[in-house]
């Protein structure tokens, strides 16, 4: 796609929220790994590089270099962090070890004026090595007390580079430098908006899929429901939606989704009641990569079913975004350390009977939600709370029974209907297509909440009587990407009028925890 930034991936944790900053400035960009072949990355017919940082030295033996075709191409370049001292190495400098390595807080001074650097001074470091030699024609552009060239330059050529990272939000106005490196040095249009994703995607849906019939796998959650919408778009009455009630699903989720998706997307909708089905796969399993693996073959098993009553269609639509790609590995974009296995990525069977349809698959959550606004549905739809193709599969830690998820749905339930009812939960007003995380009178909206059920007993007490019952965990938490999430700091009556309510009208659960760990370290769900 001309019009593009190319993000060369040296491995760091933080490459996608590059990618995530650079979409912000509505410009597209994709992210490769930096041993990518040229003709793949050159086929998005790229306005410049962005090189990632990552965790090797350059002087490592293997360590990840830039590749020649990109000095070739005459492109601009921007260098973070460890693509800074690559983009040195590359060009004839020096790259030495730090007296003293420098990670986290630090501020920088700007050392030459009428530069973007102007607006930033406190900055992110997450580095052991320092240029100590910058290559033929670059000057310095800022310095930091452990690093005497913090921000490089080359005018002539383009070339830019930074020890410290824009990127993350530990980076005051870091944003609006990389919106300048793409919009002002490279010349890349702002013009990746909701109808120009929906424009390209339906174009490729319809090229990918000619006059075949396809269905959509709708699971109950955001992105299945924005992904069918957009092929619905693309193909109209081509489309035939699958609503697959696992019995792992929310407190009256499926009547609700098989609602919404008939009254706004006017489609042809199957709702198929496979709860037995679900729940007997998963009898005495309490791992959770093999619970995540036989959800996905279990899915497509069903799906194949509906295919063969419908005039097997060959195509399957599927609401994989991003995130999901991520972590799980998949080896088309990234070479990050495999998290778990989404049950649409990596726990799909071999032998399926489908080729997939994901027009979501290289967008973010706010980015699909946007697309979902832009496409007419519903407010309730697109910004219900996100809730995983597993369902409370990934929930329910440890054996799953009808007993138990029937317990969790019901602590579930109260957590989302006290948090509505404070007003934490819903679409924060915003004034761009992407919204803020705050919400009314600055409040912080909860991004995704829900109750986690532990295989774990404790022993309390209930009407003078012993009881020894399970323990319920409550997860909130606030994000703008999903790749990176932070706890909500909920008030402490609406933690205790959640967790009294819980014990009081949930039998079988008589204890509430509060999880107050970030991602990273843990992600979002639990399993």
């Amino acid at each position: 796609m001309p019009n593009s930034i190319a993000i060369l991936d040296f491995g760091s944790q933080y490459a996608q929220i590059i990618a995530r900053r650079v979409r912000e400035a509505q410009v597209y960009c994709e992210l490769f790994p930096w041993d990518a072949p040229r003709e793949t990355i050159m086929a998005i017919q790229p306005k410049g590089f962005i090189l990632s940082g990552g965790p090797r030295s350059v002087y490592e033996a293997d360590a990840p270099f830039v590749p020649p075709f990109v000095l070739e191409t005459g492109l601009p370049i921007l260098g973070i962090c460890y693509g800074m001292q690559a983009l040195t190495h590359a060009l004839g400098g020096q790259v030495d070890s730090s007296a003293q390595r420098e990670y986290g807080p630090a501020e920088i001074q700007p050392l030459m004026p009428g530069t973007m650097l102007d607006v930033i001074s406190k900055v992110w470091m997450s580095h052991g090595d320092r240029i100590t030699k910058m290559p033929a024609g670059f000057v310095a552009l800022a310095k930091s007390g452990n690093s005497p060239i913090a921000a490089m330059g080359n005018f002539e050529k383009k070339y830019f580079a930074v020890q410290f990272h824009p990127e993350v939000h530990h980076t005051p106005n870091g944003s609006a430098l990389l919106k300048h490196f793409a919009v002002d040095i490279c010349g890349a249009a702002p013009n990746w908006t909701p109808t120009s994703i929906i424009e390209d995607s339906v174009a490729k849906i319809r090229a990918q899929v000619g006059k075949e019939r396809v269905l959509a796998a709708v699971s109950g959650g955001v992105d299945s429901s924005v992904a069918a919408a957009l092929v619905h778009k693309a193909i109209g009455d081509q489309l035939v939606a699958v609503f697959v009630d696992t019995g792992l699903l929310r407190q009256d989720e499926g009547a609700q989704v098989a609602s919404a998706f008939r009254e706004h997307l006017h489609s042809e909708l199957i709702v198929v009641n496979a709860a037995d089905e679900f729940l007997s796969a998963l009898r005495g399993v309490t791992e959770p990569e093999q619970k995540r693996k036989i959800v996905g073959e279990k899915f497509i098993r069903i799906f194949e079913q509906q295919a063969k009553q419908v005039g097997q269609p060959k195509f399957l639509v599927q609401g994989t975004i991003y995130p999901d790609v991520v972590e799980s590995s998949a080896p088309d974009r990234n070479k990050a350390e495999k998290i778990k296995t989404h049950h649409n990525v990596g726990g799909l069977p071999e032998d399926m009977d489908f080729a997939l349809v994901e027009p979501l698959r290289y967008l973010f959550k706010d980015e699909v939600r946007a697309v979902g606004e832009a496409l007419g549905l519903p407010e309730s739809l697109v910004w219900r709370q996100p809730f995983p193709g597993p369902g409370l599969t990934v929930r329910c830690l440890g054996e799953l029974t009808p007993e138990r998820v029937s317990r969790l749905r019901a602590a579930d339930a109260i957590l989302i209907e006290e948090l509505s009812r404070a007003g934490f939960l819903g679409k924060p007003p915003s004034s761009s297509s992407i919204a803020s995380p705050l919400g009314t009178a600055g409040r912080t909206m909860v991004s995704q909440a829900f109750v986690v059920l532990l295989p774990v007993r404790s022993v309390g007490v209930m009407g003078d009587q012993r009881t020894y019952q399970e323990a319920a965990a409550i997860r909130a938490v606030t994000t703008e990407d999903f790749m990176t999430a932070d706890w909500a700091r909920l008030p402490h009556d609406l933690l205790a009028r959640v967790s009294n309510r819980i014990v009081n009208e949930v039998d079988g659960i008589n204890r509430v925890v509060y999880d107050i760990t970030s991602k990273p370290p843990a992600t979002i769900e639990w399993e």
